[in-house]
């Protein structure tokens, strides 16, 4: 399925339930759809032994360099890679390099 086509579903259903949007304005009611994103700095997989032998201070090496970008995700989708960098007293993310599926990606107008 394309893009157009899924975008002229995602528009017929929207109208099907009552929603009044027009071809131009049909990715603004999305704007205020809260979705999860997450920073993977790596991974691993253990098995539930090596898990359970887990203590305080034990070290988890994970399968990333030090140098590598991190994935950054939305509901679980790869987005986007970036680095950590400090925020005041909390870790941020900067993006190095937004991640194309080949799907067009929508500007949407951000609201306040």
């Amino acid at each position: 399925m394309n893009d157009m086509t899924q975008d002229s579903e995602a528009l017929a259903a929207a109208q099907t339930v009552g929603l009044n949007i027009q071809p131009q304005d049909h990715y603004a009611f999305l704007a205020d759809i809260k979705v999860r994103l997450s920073v993977e700095v790596g991974s691993v997989s253990m098995t539930v032994a090596e898990i359970m032998d887990l203590r305080e201070g034990s070290v988890i090496e994970l399968d990333r360099q030090v140098d590598q970008l991190i994935d950054i995700n939305v509901n679980g989708t790869l987005v986007a890679r970036g680095e950590v960098v400090p925020v005041k007293n909390k870790f941020g993310v900067r993006i190095a390099e937004i991640v194309s599926n080949g799907m067009a990606r929508a500007r949407v107008e951000r609201r306040g």
